[in-house]
């Protein structure tokens, strides 16, 4: 009796733990992703900073960090224990309408979730703002490709399997992951034998992904963003997507790329909530269930091998 009280006073223990003494504080690598000056337009910015705002609304009742003017494009890699390690990685690709970075709600706190299931994480800290370059996603798009070569030529140092790379992109982030994944060719030039490996992702995660055209939308009224500038095929990695029916970034886009990809044979699972909004991250409200999306994302890596049975966080 007196072992399952105290077994009883360590869960409780743990469940109360204050979230910031259970997130990983820093990466276990940072790496510059380019080996001289990123491919594409020079970037005329200012320094790098946090650009939140006191007056900034908070989600779940935190401040963010919006991370601006990134120059020089960066991979932060999150290893999980050894002993937990999975060998499977994913690239996470935080949203802010290509002028920021959603650094720790789309981020950091992704890679402490991935991390918990066995699953490395890395972070990209790709260049914004681009808004104003034509296409504004190709920056963007460039870095990620890199960075899952990179990620691919450190299988060994990092214990990973280079047939478990995954992308998970939010919001503009997601439509990174779309022009990236999808591309029908590498969007630079090689800088070096990291660009031997390959770019394409084994899975890709679309979380309220922007940069998605609706169905029957003409040509011409399609923003550049959103311009097809990559194909979906039967060999294209299987999706998971998450949206709500009243984001302001249209569902249609959504919808639309679930119909391309049953058209191509890609296996893909769609999740649509009626609220929810937009930009919740991981973080949890009550009032939608929506924000308990990586129960869902779990379940579909767990199928798919990419996370232990066992592992029932």
């Amino acid at each position: 009796m007196k072992r399952n009280v105290i077994a009883q006073v360590l869960i409780l223990f743990v469940l109360v733990i204050p979230s910031s003494m259970t997130r990983a504080e820093k990466p276990d690598y940072v790496i510059d992703i380019w080996p001289s000056a990123p491919p594409g337009e020079s970037m005329d910015v200012g320094e790098e900073a946090d650009f939140t705002k006191d007056t900034d609304k908070l989600i779940a009742g935190r401040r963010i960090i919006k991370l601006g003017n990134v120059k020089t494009p960066q991979a932060h890699v999150y290893l999980p224990p050894a002993n937990l390690r999975n060998g499977a990685s994913v690239v996470v690709c935080p949203g802010g309408g290509f002028s920021i970075l959603a650094w720790d709600l789309e981020g950091t706190e992704v890679a402490q979730w991935l991390c918990s299931r066995g699953i490395a994480a890395v972070v990209l800290k790709y260049r914004v703002p681009t808004r104003t370059q034509s296409p504004a996603w190709l920056a963007p798009a460039q870095d990620l490709q890199r960075t899952l070569a990179i990620v691919r030529s450190n299988p060994k140092d990092w214990m990973l399997d280079p047939n478990k790379v995954g992308t998970l992109g939010f919001s503009a982030g997601g439509s990174t992951v779309v022009h990236a994944a999808f591309s029908a060719k590498r969007l630079y030039e090689p800088a070096d034998k990291v660009d031997e490996e390959t770019y394409v992702p084994n899975r890709v995660m679309l979380i309220y992904s922007g940069g998605l055209p609706e169905s029957g939308q003409s040509e011409s009224t399609v923003p550049s963003e959103s311009k097809m500038a990559w194909q979906l095929t039967k060999d294209s990695p299987p999706i998971f997507m998450i949206h709500t029916f009243d984001d302001f970034v249209p569902v249609l886009g959504t919808t639309n790329l679930f119909e391309m990809a049953k058209k191509s044979g890609v296996s893909t699972e769609l999740h649509i909530f009626d609220a929810g909004g937009h930009g919740y991250g991981l973080r949890h409200d009550p009032a939608f269930p929506v924000t308990k999306w990586h129960h869902l994302c779990s379940d579909w890596l767990k199928r798919a091998g990419w996370i232990d049975p066992n592992n029932e966080l």
